[in-house]
């Protein structure tokens, strides 16, 4: 039961992070009186480095739940295993999108 309410816990606090990154870059970016390139790559470049520093706590989290999950002699291993399957999906998310904000900057980068 320590377990899984560990893991929910993980998990709920995985989602409130990211949307208080994302919810944070959007807002920040509504401000903006006048869009210039140079403001943008700053954004974009602060927005990369949350999703990285995002993408690191989720891999950490993972890291856990495997670990607990393989000392652990719960018999309900499989609602565990689909909790995990969530985290990657949010994981893989999350790259994809650090991959779509990586080719922005360097397409800024490319074009000053």
């Amino acid at each position: 039961m320590k377990l899984r309410l560990t893991i929910i816990i993980l998990i709920v606090a995985l989602t409130i992070g990211s949307i208080v990154v994302v919810t944070g870059f959007i807002s920040d970016s509504k401000y903006v009186e006048i869009p210039t390139i140079s403001n943008s790559y700053e954004n974009l470049q602060k927005y990369k480095n949350e999703l990285e520093k995002i993408n690191q706590y989720n891999q950490e989290i993972l890291k856990d739940l495997e670990y607990q999950i393989k000392n652990s002699d719960d018999v309900n291993i499989s609602q565990i295993n689909d909790e995990i399957d969530v985290i990657n999906k949010v994981i893989n998310e999350n790259k994809l999108e650090l991959e779509e904000i990586l080719t922005k900057l360097s397409q800024i980068e490319s074009n000053p």
